[in-house]
């Protein structure tokens, strides 16, 4: 028996070709995006407070607003591939829009091994993200825990006295602060998590 032959009509066309390059390239540019689409959302939420995303502040202003409390809840979270606990260390607390505050989460590195993670956060309701004001925080920068070590991760903070003349705003009355601790990217890539 003999093996068939290629005719030059059983050969791929150069329109085939052209068609198996476009769905590479959309296929690679797809990677791509989804690759890029983590931090240009991150930045996107930063600048614009959407999604709960609080805003960053060098200092509190002089401004208080004492006649509009304002009850903060404190939320930890982890990723199950992350073998860390992770809990707010402080209760919820009651401030008025201005008063600077500092309150502490702990992580505790409950694995054998060297461990680092990286956290993210929100508030909710989402509409109060832009008055939340961050002074001091350890979000978004590693921090890698020896086995068994355990560590205080202060956060500084204010509500910005805006929230009570913000009609979207004016009616909150709580807040939760939430922060969620996952494996690190470098820490995943080396084999650390």
């Amino acid at each position: 028996m003999s093996s068939p032959v290629l005719t030059p009509a059983d050969a791929p066309s150069g329109s085939n070709r052209r068609l198996l390059m476009v769905l590479a390239l959309v296929v690679g540019g797809m990677v791509g995006l989804a690759y890029a689409s983590v931090p240009l959302y991150q930045l996107f939420c930063q600048v614009t407070g959407y999604g709960g995303t609080t805003q960053v502040a060098d200092a509190s202003g002089e401004t208080v607003i004492p006649d509009h409390p304002v009850k903060i809840r404190f939320d930890a979270n982890i990723s199950p591939s992350l073998n860390w606990r992770f809990e707010a260390v402080d209760a919820p607390l009651t401030l008025n829009p201005g008063e600077e505050v500092v309150i502490n989460y702990r992580a505790t590195n409950l694995g054998d091994a060297p461990s680092t993670g990286t956290s993210t956060y929100n508030v909710t309701p989402v509409k109060a993200g832009p008055h939340f004001m961050k002074i001091d925080c350890f979000c978004f920068i590693e921090q890698t825990l020896q086995p068994g070590e355990s560590v205080l991760m202060p956060v500084r903070f204010f509500i910005d006295p805006e929230i009570v003349t913000d009609s979207n705003t004016s009616d909150v009355d709580e807040i939760i602060l939430s922060y969620t601790f996952f494996p690190a990217l470098s820490a995943s890539e080396d084999g650390n998590t």
